[in-house]
């Protein structure tokens, strides 16, 4: 039988690229005799990576506890040690010879790493889903140490807009992992639908799940589809979701949208608005003049009761409240909230909205959540500190923020907002982005948890279209948020790119290729108008 001899050099493009890398001289040879030895505190890891091997090389690789190790063949081995100064929460070794793979870390998320570069040292026919004949499982000898820059290193999907269900969202969860990106934000409600099963409020499924149509053709278009549109994740279906992503060591932060972006709340209880006549869920994009009424204390009511399933249905002990693009409108005509303000001794309807936002900040604190807000909802005299995610404009107070030991998330809408146009955001300017900074001394560093890249997805209403608006952009964000800075190289990781997106071929991603992002000078000199159009490419 004819074999095929990977190149060795063709191997080495590891993305996110390792902190340390030294090739040595040989290869290690994965054969169906190879046995995976492991910790029993990581048997589960072990299963993993061998039904990860399985399906391409065919190899039902044989997986024992480490305390049994006695052989003179080709070894596997997953161990647990106590680097944890050095190497940290997520950081692991790896050393291949040509007889063993040893795979070190502190803790577990550290071993599942090493095994995702373990996964990119093999060629990239390993990401088949059947058995590939007539290839050699080769591995170049190297060693390797390798931890991430930044603690947060997140995707964001929105399904409010469009919802996509739960094997697409598993499908990224596992493109996440073989990134290395650790945080899912899961944008559930909006405007236009709200995504999951509240049991108290069944109304929010049975009506603001559901719209009657879709904005089509661009931000400013009259145009709509005529065809409905609807989903949600029942809490079983969520679960199963957490699970999922709890395997690949990936925390899934949900975002209930408050007190704007309430479209879908508003159709479903008109009585929690301002006007409190009927509404239905939005159809079109944009800001909304309708929002929930803070005058009313059944609205806080409502509020506890909702995020007190959602805290009990989520691990992750992080709530994301939005906050984001609230306008005051229906509050300065609602003799509601004008009580509201008088009675509390408040000066406008800006200070309405910081007394909303510590309201629910109190309450999610009480029961010992952290919290998240867009940096729109960021007030000086808020009662807590949440983290702060950051998108435009207010840079300042950002800084000011950080400097009163206030945490960040980076996801500066100029270059990590994945549903802009490859005009407007090239690949080389999502990887040219960097997390912190330049004017934040470097004793405040450590208060940038890292970064997110957001898809919104008024725009994105199929998988094909997901992928083409997410990738290689999302690959670029997972290094920044991995690699030191001093290592970032645009030209190298393009290069590493090139060969990493075979893998990408195999799998079935539809990413954007060099000739879909491709741009006349005259569509680069005009690109802030691609924000306000649909784009047209990845289907």
């Amino acid at each position: 039988m004819f074999i095929k001899r990977v190149s060795i050099i063709q191997n080495i493009n590891i993305i996110p690229e390792p902190v340390l890398l030294n090739l040595s001289s040989g290869e290690f040879i994965l054969t169906e005799e190879t046995i995976i030895f492991s910790d029993q505190e990581i048997f589960k890891l072990s299963n993993y990576l061998k039904n990860h091997l399985i399906s391409a090389t065919g190899f039902n690789l044989a997986v024992k506890s480490i305390k049994e190790k006695n052989t003179n063949g080709t070894t596997v081995n997953l161990k647990l040690n106590d680097r944890k100064d050095k190497l940290g929460f997520e950081g692991y070794s790896i050393e291949v010879s040509s007889k063993d793979i040893n795979i070190t870390a502190p803790y577990p998320a550290g071993i599942f790493y090493g095994i995702q570069t373990l996964r990119q040292l093999l060629p990239p026919e390993i990401e088949n889903d059947v058995r590939v004949e007539g290839i050699e499982w080769r591995i170049p000898c190297l060693k390797s140490q390798d931890f991430p820059r930044f603690s947060w290193r997140g995707y964001m999907l929105d399904e409010a807009r469009h919802f996509h269900g739960k094997e697409i969202v598993k499908k990224m969860l596992d493109l996440m992992a073989l990134l290395k990106l650790n945080k899912f934000h899961w944008h559930l409600t909006d405007d236009q639908g709200w995504r999951i099963e509240i049991m108290k409020y069944p109304k929010l499924i049975e009506i603001g799940s559901k719209r009657e149509e879709t904005q089509v053709g661009g931000f400013f278009s009259k145009k709509r589809d005529g065809i409905p549109h609807s989903g949600y994740y029942t809490q079983e279906d969520i679960k199963e979701i957490i699970n999922y992503a709890k395997d690949r060591f990936i925390q899934i932060i949900p975002e209930i949208d408050l007190p704007g972006h309430t479209r879908a709340v508003l159709a479903s209880f008109p009585n929690l608005s301002c006007k409190g006549y009927p509404f239905r869920v939005s159809t079109h994009w944009g800001i909304h003049k309708d929002v929930l009424c803070v005058g009313k204390e059944e609205v806080f009511e409502f509020i506890q009761n909702l995020l007190k399933e959602i805290i009990d249905l989520f691990p992750s002990n992080i709530v994301h409240i939005g906050g984001d693009e609230v306008l005051k409108v229906r509050w300065r005509e609602c003799p509601d909230c004008q009580l509201r303000i008088k009675k509390e001794g408040l000066e406008s309807e800006k200070e309405l909205q910081t007394y909303f936002t510590n309201r629910v900040l109190g309450f999610l604190s009480k029961h010992e959540q952290k919290i998240i807000l867009w940096n729109d909802a960021l007030k000086k005299n808020l009662e807590e500190k949440p983290i702060c995610q950051y998108w435009l404009r207010g840079k300042k107070d950002i800084l000011e923020y950080l400097k009163k030991s206030g945490e960040l998330i980076m996801s500066n809408f100029k270059y990590t907002y994945l549903d802009h146009s490859y005009t407007f955001t090239p690949l080389k300017l999502a990887y040219k982005f960097e997390p912190i900074p330049k004017d934040l001394e470097k004793m405040y560093h450590k208060q940038i948890l890292g970064l997110e890249a957001p898809l919104w997805s008024e725009y994105i209403p199929n998988i094909k279209r997901l992928e083409w608006q997410t990738f290689p952009r999302l690959i670029a964000f997972a290094e920044i948020g991995w690699t030191p800075k001093i290592k970032k190289n645009f030209n190298s990781f393009q290069e590493r790119l090139n060969k990493f997106l075979k893998r990408f071929d195999i799998i079935g991603i539809n990413y954007a290729n060099s000739r879909d992002i491709k741009t006349n000078v005259f569509k680069r000199l005009f690109k802030v108008f691609t924000l306000f159009k649909e784009q047209r490419g990845g289907i």
